[in-house]
């Protein structure tokens, strides 16, 4: 039974790639279901910090931006017809 919060999940690999993975995992001290656990939240976090980035992007696009400075004479002067 996993930890509190935590939740069981069943990945299907070829034997090969298994094989290699244990090898890995050892190399880090840890098991394959913690290399699997640590680059899924990875993404997860790198996905988060996107959208957190966009949304910021997108809130600073629609206020705009004032550079300083005024203008001296009207749109509508400029473009006499």
């Amino acid at each position: 039974m996993p930890p509190p919060g935590k939740q069981n999940l069943t990945v299907s690999l070829d034997a090969k790639t298994v094989q290699k993975a244990k090898v890995l995992a050892a190399r880090r001290s840890t098991s394959i279901s913690g290399l699997v656990a640590a680059h899924i939240e990875a993404l997860v976090d790198e996905d988060e910090a996107y959208e957190r980035a966009h949304r910021a992007a997108l809130n600073l696009m629609q206020r705009g931006f004032h550079m300083g400075g005024t203008h001296s004479i009207h749109r509508e002067e400029i473009h006499e017809r």
